[in-house]
C-alpha cells in the first residue's frame, strides 16, 4: 500500500556519512588526509567535518548529476501521521542506474524502495523500478510488496460507500508481484508479456454480509500483455513527452483461481512545459474488469497516485475512470509547488454509468528535489467529505 502521510520529515543518511576524516594543513601549500590520531604542534592546524557538515553535504550532493557512479543511490525518511495509520515512521529510496553507462542520453533506470510501519499494527514493504536496457531495446517494469493493514469496509459499489452506516472495520494483508518485459518495435514504442500474482486476506468483517458470500481469502494468477508508447524525456519525472499504457490481463479458472476474470487497463499521460519552471501534466486512467472478479481485486478509486485524499478502498467496485491535470511549478533551488485537479467515477458496468455519481478531487502539494529529477513529494488532497496528506517519492504520474 503506497499511501502515506507526513507531517515531518526526518533524514536519514547513508553509512558513509558516519565514517570518520581529518585533514592535517601543515602550511600554506601542503596538505594530506590522515585516518589515524596525530600529534599537534603550534604551527599545525587540523580541521575536522562534523557531523553536521557531513549531514548538509550529503543532501546537498543528493541531486548533483553522479553519471560517473555505477549506482546512485540514497535514502529518506521520518514520522508521518493519518487518522487510518496513526503514528508512524516511513522509509522511502531511490536509486538510478545505467546498464550502458556511455549511453548518456537514454534516460536512466530508476528502482525505489519504500517502507512503514505505525502504531496500529500496520507495516509494509516493497520494492518497485524500471530497468533500462542498452539501446532501450528491452524494458523490464516491476512491483513487489506486501503489507497488513487493520482497514475500513464499506461494501461493492457507489451506493454502499455513500451509505456511512456501512462503514465497518476488517484486517487485511496483502502481497503482490507483478512483472512485465517488453520488447522494442519501433521508436518508443513497445510490446510484452506480463504476469501478476495476488494474495489478499481479510479477517475479523464487523460486517461480512458486505462481501456479498465473496470468499474472504484470494489468490490469484493472471497473465497477458502489455502495450506501451513511451517518449518521455524522464521516467520520474517528465517535463516533456507522452505515456500510453495499454494492459490486458486474464485469470482463468484452470490457473487454479477461484474467481474468474479479465482486466483491461489504459493510462494515458502527456507533459508539457508552458513556461519558465512550469510543466503542465494530465493524465487519463480506465480499469475495467469482465466476469467475476473478487471484492480484493475490483477497482479502487484512491492512492497516492490518482484521487489523492480519498480512502482507498472506500469506493470500490468492477469498473473505473479517472483524470486528473497537475501544474508543477518550480521555485527555487531544488524547491518547487504543484496543484491539481481531477474526479473519478465507480461504476459495475457501462449501463450502469452514472454522471452525476462522479467524485470531484483538487489538492497543493511541495516538492523537494532529492535526487535529479526524483522528487519527494507531499500532497495535501481534497475529495467529497474526505481529505489526506501524502508522503511519497517521484511525481504522481
Amino acid at each position: 500500500m503506497d499511501k502515506q502521510f507526513a507531517l515531518i520529515l526526518l533524514l536519514i543518511t547513508l553509512p558513509k556519512m558516519w565514517s570518520y576524516s581529518q585533514t592535517i594543513v601543515l602550511d600554506s601549500t601542503t596538505t594530506y588526509n590522515a585516518p589515524e590520531t596525530i600529534v599537534k604542534n603550534k604551527t599545525d592546524t587540523i580541521t575536522k567535518r562534523s557531523f553536521f557538515k557531513k549531514f548538509l553535504d550529503y543532501f546537498n550532493d543528493a541531486n548533483k548529476n553522479k553519471n560517473h557512479k555505477k549506482f546512485d543511490f540514497s535514502i529518506i525518511g521520518g514520522p508521518h501521521f493519518s487518522s487510518d495509520t496513526k503514528l508512524g515512521i516511513g522509509v522511502v529510496a531511490a536509486g538510478l542506474y545505467r546498464m550502458d553507462r556511455k549511453d548518456t542520453i537514454l534516460p536512466p533506470s530508476n528502482i525505489s524502495l519504500y517502507g512503514d510501519v505505525s502504531t496500529t499494527g500496520f507495516y509494509l514493504l516493497g520494492i518497485r523500478g524500471n530497468n533500462l536496457f542498452p539501446q532501450n531495446k528491452y524494458r523490464l517494469n516491476y512491483n513487489f510488496y506486501f503489507y497488513s493493514f487493520p482497514s475500513l469496509f464499506w461494501g461493492i459499489g457507489y451506493n454502499n460507500a455513500v451509505n456511512n452506516a456501512n462503514k465497518s472495520k476488517y484486517s487485511r494483508f496483502q502481497a503482490q508481484i507483478k512483472v512485465d518485459f517488453l520488447f522494442k518495435l519501433i521508436k518508443n514504442l513497445y510490446v510484452g508479456p506480463l504476469a501478476s500474482f495476488d494474495y489478499i486476506h481479510g479477517k475479523d468483517f464487523k460486517k461480512p454480509e458486505l462481501l456479498e458470500n465473496m470468499a474472504k481469502t484470494t489468490r490469484n494468477i493472471s497473465a497477458g500483455m502489455a502495450l506501451i508508447y513511451d517518449s518521455r524525456d524522464f521516467l520520474t519525472n517528465a517535463y516533456r513527452g507522452y505515456y500510453l499504457k495499454l494492459e490486458q490481463r486474464f485469470s482463468p479458472s484452470f490457473m487454479g483461481n477461484r474467481y474468474a476474470f479479465s482486466t483491461t487497463d489504459l493510462r494515458t499521460s502527456y507533459y508539457h512545459k508552458i513556461w519558465k519552471g512550469g510543466i503542465l501534466a494530465g493524465e487519463f486512467h480506465t480499469l475495467i474488469n469482465t466476469g467475476n472478479p473478487p471484492w480484493g481485486l475490483m477497482a479502487l478509486l484512491g492512492s497516492s497516485y490518482a484521487m489523492r485524499g480519498y480512502y482507498e478502498g472506500r469506493y470500490r467496485d468492477k469498473d473505473l475512470i479517472e483524470i486528473q491535470l497537475e501544474l508543477r511549478q518550480h521555485i527555487w533551488k531544488r524547491n518547487g509547488i504543484v496543484v491539481w485537479i481531477g474526479a473519478g467515477n465507480i461504476f459495475n458496468s457501462f449501463k450502469s454509468f452514472h454522471f452525476n455519481q462522479t467524485l470531484p478531487n483538487y489538492g497543493f502539494g511541495y516538492r523537494w528535489e532529492f535526487k535529479k529529477r526524483v522528487n519527494v513529494r507531499l500532497d495535501l488532497g481534497f475529495g467529497k467529505k474526505q481529505t489526506g496528506f501524502i508522503f511519497n517519492i517521484n511525481e504522481a504520474f
